[in-house]
């Protein structure tokens, strides 16, 4: 197998597909983004604000939570004006749940086991049927419920396991299965092993991806990052969200950079950069900075590249669609490995910029 084969797009595993709203989830759909508004629901404007910030960066499915029956008016006033579908996050009472559908959500998130006897869920489970709409499950290591946290005969992972397998097999007796499933962890490990098992048990369910608490921006950012890119080249997952306690466009951010690694989707070109050493003779770090800030903002499907020296570029780099090799003080843009311009190096991102947007955006 060549280097290029083994790094090919890895094959979905197809479980059944559903819709929460006007996203395709599962069955072979474009595994997509998530995040999860940290404004006060009652606020609608805010949390809207926020929605639209989310939309921007690329968010595909957005989740609200209810905490209260005084924030369902302003709910209901975020679903009817959100472009993105809403998912009603509820814990502990089930009533949060119905009333989210009928006020417009498009799923709901709960945790059978902390909303408290089956029949309460058998409530949700009607409620969702009624409105042909999605529950995603969530099973947490914090909050499994009683039966499987209390038993010491079973690893952690093994107990997220067979608490969902009991859950989905529980909601499918009832003829329900407009079901998303995630069971998370904050350790990368045990959230992989989790996965791996769930995709063997349950091979017909969507799963929802995530490392929960994963932490700040850079923690969070690689822990996701590891955990996350192992499952889905195993073709593992069908959607996703980064937990990141930041800001959560990042989340999103994220997510992106995780898909377009793993050539499983692009939403912004690719920027490839060489580290900096001794050889380099321009401020190379603030070149690139500038150029990925930029980029950020764009929506074509190309790569470029920023290379400090010429060991680097445009050799290195002559895959790249378009990109820049420093020398002292200068750069060569290049296009597909042949060299175009000579500039300064106060000129290297404007003139770089110039030749994208000539060659590429008025294709």
């Amino acid at each position: 197998m060549s280097a290029s084969e083994s790094l090919m797009v890895p094959a979905r595993n197809k479980t059944r597909q559903l819709m929460v709203g006007s996203v395709a989830v599962g069955g072979g759909a474009p595994v997509s983004v998530q995040s999860m508004c940290t404004t006060d629901t009652a606020d609608a404007a805010s949390t809207l604000e926020q929605i639209l910030r989310f939309e921007e960066a690329g968010c595909e499915i957005v989740r609200v939570t209810v905490p209260k029956q005084a924030v369902l008016d302003s709910f209901q006033q975020i679903c009817e004006q959100s472009p993105l579908p809403v998912v009603a996050d509820i814990h502990f009472d089930y009533r949060l749940a119905i009333a989210s559908l009928e006020r417009g959500a498009s799923a709901v998130r709960i945790n059978p086991g902390n909303i408290g006897s089956m029949d309460k869920v058998d409530a949700v489970i009607d409620a969702a049927a009624q409105k042909d709409s999605v529950i995603r499950i969530g099973v947490n290591a914090g909050s499994l419920a009683a039966e499987y946290d209390e038993r010491h005969d079973l690893e952690l992972w093994e107990k997220l396991v067979a608490s969902s397998v009991s859950f989905v097999e529980h909601f499918e007796a009832r003829g329900f299965t407009n079901i998303v499933l995630s069971a998370k962890a904050h350790d990368v490990t045990t959230t992989v092993e989790t996965y791996q098992a769930l995709s063997r048990e349950l091979p017909q369910i969507p799963l929802h991806l995530g490392i929960t608490e994963a932490g700040t921006l850079r923690q969070g950012t690689v822990k996701s990052a590891a955990g996350l890119a192992i499952l889905l080249a195993q073709g593992i997952g069908d959607t996703l969200r980064v937990s990141l306690t930041a800001d959560p466009v990042e989340e999103l951010h994220v997510g992106w950079e995780i898909l377009q690694a793993l050539g499983m989707r692009r939403r912004t070109p690719e920027l490839i950069s060489c580290p900096t050493c001794g050889r380099t003779e321009v401020d190379l770090i603030g070149i690139a900075q500038e150029v990925d800030e930029r980029l950020s903002k764009m929506r074509l499907p190309i790569s470029v590249a920023v290379m400090g020296c010429v060991v680097n570029g445009p050799g290195e780099a002559r895959g790249a669609d378009i990109g820049v090799a420093c020398g002292k003080g200068q750069g060569l843009i290049f296009v597909e490995g042949q060299t175009v311009r000579k500039v300064s190096e106060g000129e290297i991102v404007e003139a770089l910029f110039e030749e994208i947007d000539a060659r590429f955006v008025q294709r």
